[in-house]
């Protein structure tokens, strides 16, 4: 029984998946901030052309 719960304290295959959802959710983080300034930026442009094409 003792062995069993060593092997258990010394298993880390569960603190890498963890280690590895946290850095997936950080670089989702990352890229929904991009995408949305980006967004942002790009709507901004379009509304540009749009009004610059209407005034033509």
């Amino acid at each position: 029984m003792k062995a069993l719960i060593n092997k258990f304290i010394k298993d880390e295959d569960g603190a890498t998946a963890i280690e590895y959802g946290l850095i997936a959710a950080l670089i989702a983080v990352a890229i929904i901030t991009a995408v949305r300034a980006v967004g942002g930026e790009l709507n901004n442009t379009f509304s540009d052309v749009e009004s610059a094409l209407k005034s033509s």
